[in-house]
Order: structure tokens, then C-alpha cells, then sequence
């Protein structure tokens, strides 16, 4: 098992709160990581994939109440939403009972449906957990374990597979299980192979702007409805819609979010990318790279606000973060070695003010630039992060 980060989070949530939720794409390791949880406590585990496991809660309120004393953990919570109401009842009467923590681990694959349904009834007694795919600060910090990950995606059966080839492979058959199989289930009806080709297209385009009248126009449909297919991966986790920085009056500055296929393994697997070579020396590279950074750092600090920077002049700047609006950092993403501070970054600073400013480069060294920028490894930016 692959030590996950969000573990020490988890825990510390049971111990204050009487539900958890743990957010995170189909795949990523949360059962995984749930069991290994609930090791050393008694605990009951329920698959609401399973029918039999679905038919123990025909009386719910009956069953949990069985299960007194025990961490309760619902899988694929979104199968049984009507599961919420009775939840809150059974932890308002431990409450009154005295057990107020610790009562459910609930685990679901798609944000919205899961924040909506239980924040209309569990308000003040959950706590939310992302878990994303496997990040550059959960594996070894050497250039070729980052790589490798950065290569097969942080899903852990491609990441830990026995091949290149295989992980390709295992990820090609997850693309196809969303499309067959989970898109339908959370969204509207939408053909597998549209879906597929605007999947494809956001790889190909992996940081850009979103143009949703240029992708509607490849796939002969409508702008709203491009907008809905990606509104529904992004509910999914696989889509990550980047905002603008907005907080600067004086600048004419880009309105359009920025928009990245969240895992790069998935991008590559999309473009039919199966090995490094062939990754390295495709036109997405370096995008790739920016949105396996980006993701990342912004797991790394999961409470800053993110966005980029980008003026009409051609200021720019790919990831801002804001720390409860006390603090702001700007950070350019470069697959370089010796990364140099470009024209654009230091009029995106001027206009910026960031109390920090920083370039993320491929190697481990952290070393000044001109005009008070950093270079900076990955991982030990990421630490920094973290550390706040």
C-alpha cells in the first residue's frame, strides 16, 4: 500500500466529527485506505455497490443501531442518497447518548452529488476529505520515481503496475468504465464516443483556456452542452477547471478559466502516449507537466484559493495561491533544469505583489533568480506547503 497523506487528516477527523467523508475519484485507493483505518477498532464495512450489502439496510436506522460501538463505512455512498436522513437521526441520538465521534466513514466518487446530499442533512456533524490520485509528495522524491508517476497517473494499480504497458492498459479500461459505466449513472444520457472526443480534446488542449464554442463546433453540439459534459467530469473529479485571479482592477486580465485533465496519466493514455519517449516527445509535454505540478501543490495546501494569472498584455503566471487572503504566492511551472524568470512572469509579479515568488523546476536545488524569484524542486515546495 501506498502511504497516503490524507491518512493523518482521516484520523484526526474521526476523532472530532461524527461522520467522514472521503472525496475522491472511482479507483483512487479509498477503500483501500478506509480498511486500513479502521484496522485496530471495531468496525463494520458495507459495499453499496453490493446488493446484499444494500439489502442489511432496508431498516437502516435498525441496523446502524446494531452496529453501536462500532465505525460504520459506507462505500459508493451516492448508490443509496435516500441513506442520509436516517444518518443524521442515528447521530443526533449518539450525540445525546454521549458518542459523538467516530460514528461513520463515508466514502463517495463524485463531489457534487455527495456534498449536496449530505450537506442538506448532515450539517455540523461531517467532515470532508479529499483524496486525490497519488502526488508527488507520496512517492520517493528522485527524478525517476517523479517521473514515473508523472508518466502512468496516481491511480495506484497503474502507478504500481508491473509495466508501462500494463499501467497503459489499466488505464485505457478505467477511461472505459467512466464512460460506459459512471457518467451514465451521475449525468444525463450523453453518447460514449462524444464524451470520449471531448475527453481527448481537453488532453490535447491540457491547460489552455477553455473555448467551449471551439470545442462545440468539433463536436457538433451546442456550447451549453459542452459546458455540462464538462461540469459532469469535473463533478467526477477528472476534470479540474482552473478560475482566473480576478483581484486586480487595474489590469485587463483573462475571464476564462483554464482547464486540465486532472490525472497525467489519464492525458497520456488519451493521446495514446504508453511510454516516457513517446510522452517527451509529444507537443502536451510540458503541459502534462504543468498539471502534475499543479495538482500537486494544490493538494499540498487544500485550503488556499487557487488560480493563474494572465493579462491581455501577456502577463501570466500558472498558479496563484491565496492563504485566507493574508498571503499570496505566485508560482510558475517549468520542465526545465535552469529555469529563467521571462518577461511575462516578472510583469505578472509587478501586478501580482506576491509576498512569494516562485519558479518549480525539474531538479531537487533550491537556488534565487533575478528580480526575487526562487527556483524550487517539487517536493520541497510541496513540503513547505504543507507545512503552513
Amino acid at each position: 500500500m501506498i502511504p497516503r497523506l490524507a491518512e493523518v487528516e482521516i484520523r484526526s477527523a474521526l476523532d472530532r466529527q461524527a461522520a467522514v467523508a472521503i472525496i475522491g475519484p472511482r479507483q483512487v485507493g479509498k477503500t483501500t485506505l478506509a480498511h486500513e483505518i479502521a484496522e485496530g477498532r471495531p468496525s463494520v464495512y458495507l459495499d453499496l455497490e453490493s446488493l446484499q450489502d444494500r439489502a442489511r439496510l432496508q431498516e437502516p436506522e435498525l441496523y446502524f443501531q446494531q452496529q453501536e460501538g462500532k465505525l460504520v463505512i459506507l462505500d459508493e455512498i451516492h448508490r443509496v442518497p435516500d441513506l442520509f436522513q436516517p444518518l443524521r437521526g442515528v447521530i443526533d441520538r449518539s450525540r445525546r447518548a454521549g458518542r459523538r465521534t467516530g460514528l461513520f466513514l463515508i466514502l463517495g466518487s463524485a463531489s457534487i452529488d455527495l456534498l449536496r446530499q449530505s450537506g442538506e442533512t448532515l450539517a455540523g456533524r461531517i467532515a470532508y476529505v479529499d483524496l486525490t490520485p497519488v502526488t508527488g509528495l507520496e512517492v520517493e522524491a528522485d527524478r525517476r520515481s517523479q517521473e514515473r508517476l508523472w508518466l502512468r497517473g496516481g491511480f495506484p494499480d497503474s502507478l504500481l503496475a508491473r509495466s508501462d504497458s500494463a499501467s497503459f492498459d489499466y488505464r485505457r479500461d478505467l477511461i472505459r468504465t467512466y464512460l460506459e459505466r459512471d457518467v451514465p449513472q451521475f449525468g444525463p444520457r450523453i453518447p460514449a464516443q462524444t464524451l470520449r472526443r471531448l475527453w481527448t480534446m481537453l488532453a490535447h488542449n491540457q491547460g489552455q483556456l477553455l473555448n467551449a464554442s471551439r470545442l462545440a463546433a468539433s463536436l457538433g453540439v451546442s456550447s451549453p452542452t459542452v459546458s455540462r459534459y464538462i461540469d459532469l467530469l469535473a463533478d467526477l473529479l477528472l476534470v479540474r477547471r482552473l478560475p482566473p485571479f480576478i483581484g486586480n482592477a487595474g489590469k485587463r486580465l483573462v475571464k476564462s478559466p483554464k482547464v486540465y485533465v486532472r490525472d497525467s496519466g489519464l492525458v497520456h493514455s488519451l493521446l495514446g502516449l504508453r511510454n516516457l519517449d513517446e510522452v517527451l516527445g509529444h507537443p502536451v509535454a510540458g503541459s502534462s507537466w504543468e498539471g502534475f505540478v499543479l495538482e500537486t501543490l494544490i493538494a499540498a495546501a487544500p485550503d488556499a484559493a487557487a488560480s493563474f494569472y494572465r493579462t491581455a498584455a501577456g502577463a501570466e503566471v500558472d498558479l496563484v495561491l491565496e492563504f485566507g487572503g493574508r498571503e499570496r504566492w505566485a508560482i510558475e511551472i517549468k520542465r526545465s533544469a535552469s529555469p529563467s524568470v521571462s518577461k511575462g512572469l516578472h510583469s505578472a509579479i509587478e501586478g501580482l505583489k506576491p509576498k512569494r515568488s516562485l519558479i518549480v523546476h525539474v531538479g531537487e536545488d533550491s537556488f534565487p533568480l533575478t528580480g526575487g524569484v526562487e527556483a524550487i524542486g517539487l517536493r520541497a515546495l510541496g513540503e513547505q506547503l504543507r507545512a503552513r
